[in-house]
């Protein structure tokens, strides 16, 4: 296929939706594409470029598990670990059968800080709660750790983010390292991930995209004051696109667990819908017997993020966005692409 065509068909995309972003596509060594657009700043005009870093909510969601899984490896913990053996804090209304099992898969059934059946809109959570008080796991313990269950222990999958907050928290004590620097260190230092990090927002780096949410009469506003100030276990982490195409290339050749533990990590255990299944490390795609395809997926106001990985072809496609939209759009445009080669 030509791929000045392809190019073309991709500029058209971005221009059809204004995508906002960085997107990059690399199959086993070969960085097959690398593109950004728009503006990392708007009132300064700074445009997004390839070692813009951009943060990807829930994306870095699969970041926590893989350090759970370290710690499995390292004989600290298991699977089957239940929680009230993890941490020292009291939580009186949890099943005491809750293990990291069921926090990794969705299914421990504890109360979620942000229950998305009852909220459509994550920046109505911060409307009582100063978001600039939200900078390490343990802040958000006031927000569900004396609520009733929602479910018993090994219930349905039923996606939450407070399970991963009790994740980041029982890495904390079983490390004893801040979850961030464990991450920064473990994960991000081995894979080569140079650019990413958990950035506080009243003290970013360079190359950081700011967030942006269009308003009802066209303008944008910054998401500032719509996430906690630092992202966490559930989520906020700052990456390259690039930087995501050598985390799936750390993690398929065994440099961040070996090749027993990366199958455990990647195995499909709950299924969500249809052929769509959920592992340790997040979505992915089965035809019944193999997985086609492993999803990953994050989205706050202001911030947009979609990732695939073929695991038949070593191919990923990532796409980052400082909008709130326009992701699934790009993902999707790239996928058509790259699976007609």
């Amino acid at each position: 296929m030509n791929k000045q065509m392809n190019w073309n068909s991709v500029a058209e995309k971005q221009q059809e939706i204004q995508f906002s972003g960085s997107i990059y596509v690399r199959e086993g060594d070969k960085t097959l594409m690398s593109e950004s657009f728009g503006y990392a700043n708007r009132s300064e005009k700074i445009i997004n470029q390839p070692s813009t870093r951009f943060s990807i909510a829930s994306g870095s969601k699969i970041f926590t598990s893989i350090a759970i899984c370290q710690l499995v490896e390292e004989g600290a913990l298991a699977f089957d670990t239940k929680l009230s053996d993890c941490l020292d804090t009291a939580f009186p209304h949890f099943d005491e059968k809750i293990t990291i099992h069921h926090l990794l898969t969705h299914t421990s059934g504890v109360p979620d800080y942000f229950d998305e059946d009852e909220m459509d809109d994550y920046e109505m959570l911060w409307e009582n709660l100063p978001m600039y008080r939200m900078r390490s796991a343990k802040d958000f313990l006031p927000m569900f750790r004396h609520e009733e269950m929602q479910d018993k222990a090994g219930s349905a999958f039923e996606y939450n983010n407070a399970g991963y907050i009790l994740l980041g928290l029982v890495i904390e004590q079983i490390s004893g390292l801040c979850f961030t620097d464990y991450i920064e260190e473990k994960v991000f230092k081995t894979a080569g991930m140079m650019g990413s990090g958990y950035f506080s927002m009243d003290e970013l780096p360079g190359d950081v995209a700011t967030g942006y949410m269009e308003k009802p009469d066209g303008g944008w506003k910054s998401n500032i004051y719509s996430l906690p100030v630092k992202g966490g276990p559930d989520g906020g982490a700052y990456v390259t696109a690039a930087d995501m195409g050598s985390f799936w290339g750390a993690l398929m050749s065994g440099r961040l667990l070996s090749e027993g533990m990366a199958r455990l990590l990647l195995a499909p255990r709950e299924n969500v819908t249809e052929d769509i299944f959920y592992g340790y490390g997040g979505y992915m795609e089965s035809d019944g017997e193999d997985v086609v395809k492993y999803i990953q997926m994050g989205y706050d106001p202001g911030v947009n993020y979609r990732s695939v990985h073929y695991p038949d072809r070593d191919l990923t496609i990532v796409v980052c966005s400082n909008h709130s939209e326009g992701a699934y759009e790009m993902l999707k445009e790239l996928e058509s692409l790259t699976m007609d080669k």
